[in-house]
């Protein structure tokens, strides 16, 4: 499962072996500068379910790993049905403009960011 985690001057998205088939690259990164926002969503499958080109897996409402990219914005979604809670991460100046991470306790999760950030 993906994890959100702060690593010195940096926020990682650590994806499963799974995931990184899944969403055909590995661990993303981004310096804790850069996040502009994290937003607590009881339903993290809702953005997640993005139309655009994508390059990953998806099966609406159980399992989205993947980037999305649409109307100028690119986002990457790590979503499981296990795991329908999340955050949204804003990013700026970043290759990435979100991310959408499915985890067990995302109010845990955006105090952490928020906190470093």
């Amino acid at each position: 499962m993906a994890e959100l985690v702060v690593e010195g001057d940096e926020v990682v998205l650590r994806l499963s072996e799974a995931e990184k088939i899944e969403a055909v690259h590995g661990d993303l990164r981004a310096p804790l500068s850069s996040v502009r926002g994290v937003e607590v969503l009881d339903d993290a499958h809702r953005p997640a379910d993005l139309a655009g080109f994508r390059i990953g897996a998806r099966i609406p409402g159980f399992v989205e790993v993947a980037t999305v990219t649409r109307a100028n914005k690119k986002i990457f979604a790590a979503v499981h049905h296990g795991t329908p809670r999340g955050v949204r991460v804003r990013l700026e100046g970043t290759s990435w403009d979100e991310w959408i991470v499915g985890c067990a306790a995302p109010e845990a999760v955006a105090a952490s960011l928020q906190r470093e950030g």
